[in-house]
């Protein structure tokens, strides 16, 4: 198709993490500062496919073969030099090489099956407006995540398990189809959560993953993805299975473990998998995504998983020490 590396203007160098970093071309033309500091990063194959972050003003965009160039795209490759004729052949060549590429993403993901489950009896959608869902909504509210942002179940008149009346449940997707589901309980008992059909393979929150996205943060638990937007694997690790799922996604994949022992030895098996690591420097007692975001906010969050997000061994070995000192 082209080469992003040549259209690109400037000087760039390749990083220890794969990223090739430039002065990038966005920041004057969306009002900010020119950057003289090689803040914007690309990530290319070195054949056709690729993202761009630039950590200075935030701006992204990617391309996938196959997939026609997005309105973030094309204004990228206007702004370096890229006339608007020669985008749109760039974007039809790619459609047209769709059809071969579905063939061959279908052949080698038809193994990534997930069992559906049957309803869940008595379950009822929360009602934000309704004053006896309140608790629930308090609850997802307290920890910064919008209660209409996700179908959460709940079931408060269970006649059968009383305890099930103080749970949020929340549903597994894939392919728009439930497969699973987590429930919160919300009252002081243990076990605190209790997971259903939990298949191997399984990553929560692969559905809502948008096509024009050019980062998927990874996380380990369903409350830290929702309030990011992000995927979780739900343990410690991330199995064959779910690195499968996680890479056809086709862009820059981070993973940010929760700060505990458990959480760190997430690190080698993430770098192991080619994907980056972040361990932002949050204050002491932010121990996951969601307390950060509890804390600073989402957006102010997500930027500083992706500033913080890199590759090297020894710079996250160091940051891994600094962690286990304050645990």
């Amino acid at each position: 198709m082209f080469d992003i590396l040549a259209l690109i203007p400037g000087k760039k160098k390749k990083t220890g993490s794969g990223w090739y970093s430039f002065n990038a071309i966005c920041c004057s033309h969306r009002g900010h500062r020119e950057d003289k500091r090689s803040r914007g990063g690309i990530k290319y194959d070195g054949i056709n496919n690729w993202v761009m972050h630039c950590f200075n003003c935030g701006y992204s965009c990617s391309f996938t073969l196959g997939m026609s160039i997005t309105s973030k795209t094309r204004q990228f490759l206007l702004w370096c030099g890229v006339d608007s004729d020669q985008i749109q052949r760039y974007s039809l060549e790619s459609l047209q090489k769709k059809d071969l590429l579905d063939f061959t993403v279908k052949r080698k993901t038809t193994k990534i099956k997930f069992d559906t489950i049957e309803p869940i009896k008595d379950s009822i959608p929360i009602d934000t407006s309704n004053i006896d869902h309140q608790k629930f909504v308090n609850y997802l509210t307290n920890r910064s995540i919008d209660p209409a942002s996700y179908p959460f179940l709940i079931t408060p008149y269970d006649s059968v398990y009383r305890r099930n009346r103080n749970r949020i449940i929340i549903p597994y997707f894939y392919k728009s189809k439930m497969v699973g589901y987590t429930s919160r309980y919300l009252d002081n008992n243990t076990p605190k959560y209790l997971n259903i059909g939990q298949q191997p393979g399984y990553v929560f929150n692969f559905d809502n993953q948008q096509k024009d996205w050019s980062v998927c943060i990874v996380t380990e638990g369903i409350f830290d993805a929702l309030s990011i937007g992000g995927v979780a694997v739900m343990h410690d690790d991330i199995s064959p299975e779910q690195s499968e799922l996680i890479s056809s996604l086709n862009r820059r994949v981070i993973v940010v473990p929760d700060f505990d022992k458990t959480g760190l030895t997430l690190i080698d098996r993430a770098l192991d998998l080619g994907y980056g690591v972040s361990l932002p420097e949050w204050a002491p007692g932010i121990k996951d995504v969601n307390d950060a975001v509890i804390k600073y906010g989402r957006l102010p969050t997500l930027l500083s998983i992706i500033q913080s997000a890199t590759n090297s061994k020894i710079k996250l070995e160091l940051r891994k020490r600094q962690i286990a000192k304050g645990l």
